[in-house]
């Protein structure tokens, strides 16, 4: 048995995204009913509904920043209750029976299934996102809420959020550390603000001037600007760490040379083809160049408590359903400071 109901979405590459009905499937013993209050708006949601990596199937539902409310659970359901503040990010089932799901990285694991634009591991349904009414997950992938969030604002940490702090952690960035963030926007806000929580000395590096008041207000230690080359020259060796957040492909030469030896530069931001660069940069000081991508749910879980902690949030600006489609082109512009969240009361 399944259920109808209302959601937003995209049915062809230029369709834009507009109302339609989805079926979600009844609750298994293990599921978690969430009724949606806010979703997210992520880049991801706009080069998916678009197609532009190829690969989208249609109809598609985005949103995979969820925040809701329990509305129904399972039978065998232990650690939620009707009326729990629960999350959901880009994952919702994974095998848990891999090297990567025992080390709690589910989101490296081969047959993991994409909270939308994937498919459902027991029947082969298509996973449709937060753009919706509700949303039935399986309790392992199913995220608490602490009570000192603001509800209004969590929706971006399960996505940007994560993905920023995932690599910060792997790093083992805080106290004693220098370290670097090129990039404000969605994903370089949330590394200033999480990398200044874990107590490092951070550096807002940026092309634009006019960035740089906003990026102390965030917490910036300094602002470096990558299109002053004496300032560049000066900050060579500077960095035990480099998170690059830039959505596009770009030469990292420049930033390698900042790093100290041993340090490290990860990729966040670009899901596309990068220019080469020149090894005598990582050779001369066993430099290195990584990705990372969200986190797993048990990484996850501990990026929303240490937020409630530090009371760490996005800054985000709400918008009702139907602003989506203007809010994806002023996303295109970086025209939002840093992160669209659609208030779901408004579907």
């Amino acid at each position: 048995m399944t259920q109808m109901i209302s959601a937003w979405g995209a049915t062809a590459p230029e369709s834009g995204i507009n109302p339609l009905s989805i079926e979600r499937r009844e609750l298994r013993p293990d599921d978690v009913q969430i009724e949606i209050l806010f979703c997210g708006v992520c880049h991801s949601d706009l080069h998916t509904a678009r197609n532009d990596w190829g690969r989208t199937h249609y109809p598609v539902v985005p949103g995979h920043e969820i925040v809701g409310r329990v509305a129904a659970v399972g039978t065998d359901v232990k650690a939620f209750k009707t009326g729990d503040a629960v999350a959901v990010g880009c994952l919702v089932d994974a095998c848990l029976d891999c090297p990567q799901c025992d080390e709690h990285q589910e989101q490296y694991c081969a047959n993991g299934v994409g909270t939308y634009n994937s498919r459902d591991r027991h029947d082969g349904s298509p996973t449709f996102g937060g753009y919706a009414k509700s949303i039935t997950v399986r309790e392992a992938f199913v995220l608490r809420v602490p009570d000192k969030l603001d509800l209004a604002r969590a929706a971006p940490l399960l996505c940007a959020g994560i993905t920023t702090y995932s690599p910060l952690r792997h790093w083992d960035v805080g106290p004693g550390k220098a370290i670097a963030v090129v990039g404000l926007g969605g994903l370089g806000h949330m590394g200033v603000k999480l990398a200044v929580g874990l107590g490092a000395e951070v550096t807002m590096i940026t092309t634009s001037p006019a960035k740089a008041a906003d990026a102390q207000k965030l917490g910036a230690h300094a602002v470096l600007l990558s299109s002053d080359k004496e300032a560049m020259k000066a900050a060579n060796g500077r960095f035990d760490f480099i998170l690059d957040t830039i959505p596009v492909g770009h030469d990292v030469q420049n930033y390698l040379r900042l790093l100290k030896p041993s340090g490290h530069l990860v990729i966040v931001g670009a899901v596309e083809p990068m220019p080469g660069f020149h090894s005598g940069l990582l050779l001369g000081g066993r430099k290195s160049i990584a990705g990372s991508a969200i986190g797993g749910i048990k990484e996850t879980q501990q990026l929303l408590d240490f937020c409630a902690e530090k009371n760490i949030l996005p800054e985000c600006e709400t918008i009702r359903m139907d602003e989506i489609n203007d809010a994806y082109e002023r996303m295109e512009k970086s025209d939002v400071k840093y992160r669209f969240v659609i208030d779901m009361a408004t579907l």
